[in-house]
């Protein structure tokens, strides 16, 4: 069953966010922040422009961050003391300057970030992958949505399947997902998708991944409103291109069939530890947490296998 949107749905909403965004690079020093009637707002100018942003809830928590304020004396203030909020963060931008690049859309900062921050935006992400979909015969979107944090997009490809065992069916397909706000890296990981579980397995082997992090922006005394670079579209272009041959890659069917034969492999090795302390060795190896542990283990006890691939 699909989640979220269409393809078309998505395509339109990214468009729609581009023509609603804008980042500026701004010395903290240049930033005004002012709270009225509870709404807090960035103002500051660029040219003969004075701008004025509201704040969504992730930026509050990155000035905070940034600014060295713990979230929970933040957040009281701003429920309770807004001028002091306004005074101890117009302080601490004078006190602690620093140049930041702030991402906005639909009239509010939705980023507050380095100015070292490499732009690799969802519409070009998926100007890369969506022909190379389109193209594919069998492929089926599982989920597909944008949010203000993150796009995510879950493929398989209904016509690459094996069995890893009787009765336990695996398909190809690819997980996409990319944060143009500081909460992650793009990613593009090819997956096997178990039909009995529905489960997705990452195969991390043949996996993309691109930190946001860049060169330094040119400085001025003076905020600005940054567009595309040139040289950095360059290298996005063979990034992009570089996405491109792993969602390839996912639908390979060599690839597909290798990764098929080392869960065969994994059934026949028996786990070296009780169940508990396996799973404890798995979470600290991918970094898994209590929920996704306790997943493991409901698996584990109800299929009832004790070798690595049930792990």
């Amino acid at each position: 069953m699909k989640q979220g949107r269409t393809l078309e749905q998505l395509g339109a909403e990214l468009q729609r966010q581009r023509n609603s965004r804008a980042d500026f690079i701004a010395n903290t020093r240049q930033l005004q922040f002012k709270t009225e009637n509870n709404e807090s707002r960035i103002i500051f100018k660029s040219g003969n422009k004075t701008l004025v942003f509201g704040i969504n809830q992730l930026t509050h928590q990155q000035i905070a961050s940034r600014l060295g304020i713990p979230l929970k004396y933040y957040q009281r203030m701003q429920a309770e003391a807004p001028a002091l909020l306004d005074e101890n963060v117009n302080n601490w931008l004078e006190q602690t300057p620093a140049r930041r690049m702030l991402r906005v859309m639909d009239g509010n900062v939705r980023a507050f970030l380095s100015d070292r921050y490499r732009r690799l935006d969802n519409l070009e992400l998926c100007a890369a992958v969506l022909p190379i979909i389109q193209e594919m015969k069998g492929a089926v979107i599982e989920s597909c949505e944008v949010t203000e944090a993150h796009l995510y997009l879950k493929v398989t490809n209904k016509r690459m399947k094996a069995e890893v065992k009787v009765g336990d069916t695996v398909q190809a397909g690819f997980v996409i997902s990319n944060s143009e706000v500081g909460l992650g890296h793009l990613t593009v990981e090819p997956m096997i998708f178990r039909l009995v579980c529905k489960n997705g397995l990452i195969c991390k082997d043949f996996s993309q991944k691109k930190r946001h992090i860049g060169r330094q922006v040119e400085n001025y005394d003076t905020a600005y409103e940054i567009y595309s670079d040139e040289t950095l579209a360059q290298d996005d272009k063979a990034f992009f291109m570089k996405v491109q041959d792993t969602v390839r890659t996912a639908v390979d069917e060599n690839k597909f069939m290798l990764t098929v034969n080392r869960l065969q492999e994994a059934m026949e090795i028996p786990l070296e530890h009780n169940p508990m302390e396996e799973v404890e060795l798995l979470a600290d190896r991918f970094s898994l947490n209590e929920t996704e542990q306790g997943d493991i283990l409901r698996q584990l006890f109800k299929g009832g296998d004790s070798s690595r691939y049930a792990c």
